[in-house]
């Protein structure tokens, strides 16, 4: 009988793995820890629910266990659920290679889990399986995104995020493993490249099946480098993770401006201060919980598809989620040595999404996914016409959800000084000659599509969206711009005919005057001419150059890609 070390396993998340181990195998789980009478009593309370269970205690210290004291418990398998695992050296792991015992751990640390590789040599040496990362981040977020992607020609953009019930139980080591990073410079591969960002920055909201919106802030994970090494998106891999509570969420986001300003060096020494906080919000929000998974690029008919998974926990059995990975990867390797192959390895990968399903399914968990293939703003509201288009137009318009474009444009600059404020205050392009050009075009599912615009570094944006047959509304801004669009065999024409600030029409007389078009070059290339004038004022902007798809930039050495979109 395979006997299953949990090293803390009377913490937030080991008790949940024991308990999964008691409801769902007949292995024997011994609880391992360095409090005596918290084993003791996480250990009594599986025995209540599962009485046929056997669970075993022992005393055990992370930080110091040796291979004769693991040897000694009688395991085939060492779990560490104990953590922290931020900054932390993989002594356990060590310890259960050199006793020849298979490993895994629910490590969520991005340093960790980068160093655990060198392991590799001992473990393929001892012949044993060393595996980290078996938590919701990297092992659930790649088994959900092997599923979502199988068969795709192309990925453009993948990200994950988590936000747990703000009555969830939050451990020392949780708490301080966020505020590590938060504030502090985070790598991330972001709009085609390798960037820094703030942890806890970039507050974004997603909906979460029915949890409704939840607000998501970058965060430090493994994920931020494995995604972008096994999916290899064009334009973006991310990790984001919330709080319930918009007071705890923006409470946090305005703490970590003190590492962000140099002010101070890590908000760690706040870990014991910010919990008995929390603690006392959690009469507030609720014990739901949910994580989304989502992917952007072309599927196996080069169609665009925006695909997402979303998990929805009640009544407190989020915290239960990060253990399913472990759970099920502590059965295929309670299943025999040949089930994994030896040697030292993150979890992305390992395990499959139904096997976490069939975990999740004696929980309160719900688990749905979405799939779309939304058209671009332009071909939505051409209909038929669309397909008159010159093929360069065409194509332009239809190499989302992700469009990478870059080329050279002639610009002409405001020919007033009113325009000339005007311009600067909406960052229009400056005037130049063969200025670069890179426009950015992201799909989302609703059919809109933001289009952000750099002209030899002047970058704007702005926001497309279908409004019906033959016609586009652009949001710029404050105000939404109404388009009428008309399609031909030379091309594209975009005639601005009504605007508004907010739900407030503007008179048509004062507005801005623009009949942009989309043409194609001698050279075959997509061609723009977009020229923007106020009655009264005069120019204040005329851009006109040509665009091409952009290459995928060079990864890790590699050569260039030279494969258009």
């Amino acid at each position: 009988m395979i006997r299953v070390l949990v090293v803390g396993g009377a913490g937030v998340f080991g008790s949940r793995l024991v308990e999964g181990l008691a409801a769902t195998t007949d292995l024997a789980v011994i609880v391992a820890g360095r409090d005596p009478g918290r084993s003791a009593a996480a250990a009594a309370a599986v025995r209540a629910r599962y009485p046929a269970a056997r669970i075993e205690t022992v005393v055990l210290d992370v930080r110091t266990a040796t291979p004769a004291e693991l040897a000694a418990t009688g395991a085939g398998i060492v779990v560490d659920a104990a953590g922290p695992f931020q900054g932390a050296r993989p002594r356990l792991a060590e310890a259960a290679i050199a006793a020849g015992l298979d490993y895994l751990d629910l490590a969520d640390a991005r340093d960790f889990v980068a160093a655990f590789p060198a392991l590799d040599a001992a473990a393929r040496a001892a012949g044993v399986v060393a595996i980290t990362g078996a938590s919701s981040t990297p092992a659930l977020s790649h088994a959900v995104l092997d599923a979502l992607t199988a068969g795709w020609t192309r990925i453009d953009r993948v990200e994950a995020g988590i936000s747990p019930g703000n009555r969830a139980p939050r451990g020392l080591s949780v708490v301080a493993a966020i505020l590590s990073w938060a504030g502090r410079p985070v790598r991330l591969f972001l709009d085609g490249g390798w960037t820094t960002r703030p942890g806890w920055s970039d507050t974004v909201r997603r909906r979460i099946g029915d949890l409704g919106e939840r607000r998501l802030a970058l965060a430090e994970t493994p994920d931020l480098d494995l995604l972008a090494a096994r999916y290899r998106p064009r334009d973006a891999a991310l990790f984001r993770a919330g709080l319930e509570l918009g007071l705890l969420h923006g409470g946090l986001a305005l703490l970590a401006l003190l590492p962000r300003a140099g002010l101070a060096r890590s908000l760690v020494p706040l870990a014991p201060l910010l919990r008995r906080a929390a603690a006392w919000c959690e009469r507030f929000g609720s014990d739901r919980g949910g994580m989304i998974v989502e992917a952007a690029g072309r599927d196996g008919e080069d169609r665009p598809v925006l695909a997402a998974w979303t998990l929805v926990a009640e009544a407190g059995d989020g915290p239960s989620v990060p253990t399913l990975p472990a759970l099920a990867l502590v059965r295929q390797l309670a299943g025999g040595r040949g089930a994994l192959a030896p040697g030292a390895r993150a979890a992305a990968g390992l395990v499959g999404l139904d096997a976490v399903a069939a975990e999740a399914s004696r929980l309160r968990i719900g688990l749905a996914r979405s799939l779309c293939h939304p058209l671009s703003p332009v071909e939505a509201a051409l209909g038929p016409s669309f397909a008159i288009l010159p093929q360069a137009v065409g194509r332009a318009h239809r190499l989302g959800p992700v469009t990478r474009l870059a080329g050279m444009a002639e610009v002409e600059g405001p020919e007033s000084l009113p325009a000339s404020w005007l311009a600067h205050l909406f960052r229009l392009p400056a005037a130049g000659r063969q200025v670069p050009v890179r426009v950015v075009m992201r799909l989302d599912a609703a059919g809109a599509e933001t289009w952000e615009r750099d002209f030899g570094g002047r970058r704007f944006r702005s926001r497309l969206s279908p409004l019906g047959p033959g016609r586009l509304r652009e949001r710029f801004a404050p105000f939404d711009f109404e388009l009428a669009l008309a399609a031909t065999t030379e091309g594209l024409t975009m005639r601005l005919v009504g605007w508004r600030l907010g739900p407030l029409a503007l008179p048509v007389g004062l507005a801005p005057a623009s009949l942009a078009r989309e043409s194609v070059d001698a050279e075959g290339r997509f061609r723009f001419d977009v020229p923007i004038a106020l009655p009264g004022i005069g120019r204040l902007v005329r851009y006109r150059g040509w665009l091409a798809p952009e290459p995928a930039p060079p990864r890790d050495g590699e050569p260039a890609d030279d494969r258009s979109n």
